[in-house]
């Protein structure tokens, strides 16, 4: 039991370092910290246990730090096609596939396309087909550290009077083939509905 304590310990901390979004790595540190230091106080070895509580005020502070720092949005209008878009996606190709898998851009549909920007930085590609009144998602995706649902909350809630300006009522996506953007549309107000084949809307007339 307290080896496995241990073992726990070591795999946090371990899988801390291994993540790219910061947010993620300081809650994965302060768990391992956190486990040392039971581990530590089961072995009695104070050494162990102060160094972890150290480390564990640093992650605390840290994690406080950044969930109130001040960040710039700004969203960006781009064209599908734009040499900027094509090299995002060709950069991010390989993970962009986790997430979207059979994402292409018909020429033949009227799109709404922008890019996030977060401290200057691009954070997000945005892309739907707009017809009578909906958006339907092509990709919706945002670079690994800067997935905090921050970005998510701009599109949707900051800007919702934009996309009504666009003319979108009501946002879809027909295929969800990643848990983890499946859980962030939910947590975003995605409802699913069942209506034709099942798929995620959220409406942007309803406060």
């Amino acid at each position: 039991m307290i080896v496995a304590i241990g073992y726990l310990a070591s795999a946090l901390l371990a899988l801390s370092l291994i993540t790219v979004n910061a947010i993620k790595f300081r809650w994965l540190n302060l768990l391992g910290c956190f486990t040392f230091i039971v581990y530590g106080i089961f072995i009695t070895a104070f050494p162990v246990i102060l160094a972890n509580v150290i480390l564990l005020i640093i992650n605390i502070y840290q994690i406080i730090k950044l969930y109130s720092a001040k960040e710039s949005f700004e969203m960006l209008t781009v064209h599908p096609f734009d040499e900027l878009v094509t090299k995002f996606l060709q950069f991010h190709k390989k993970d962009i596939q986790n997430y979207f898998p059979d994402f292409a851009i018909n020429k033949n549909e009227n799109h709404l396309a922008f890019m996030v920007l977060r401290n200057l930085s691009i954070a997000n590609l945005f892309i739907a087909s707009l017809k009578n009144g909906e958006a339907v998602v092509e990709i919706n995706y945002t670079i690994p550290q800067y997935r905090d649902f921050k970005v998510g909350k701009f599109i949707f809630e900051k800007e919702r009077e934009y996309l009504l300006s666009e003319g979108v009522k009501k946002i879809i996506y027909e295929k969800i083939s990643n848990a983890n953007h499946e859980h962030f549309i939910k947590v975003m107000g995605f409802v699913k509905e069942n209506k034709d084949g099942v798929y995620y809307s959220k409406n942007l007339t309803k406060a």
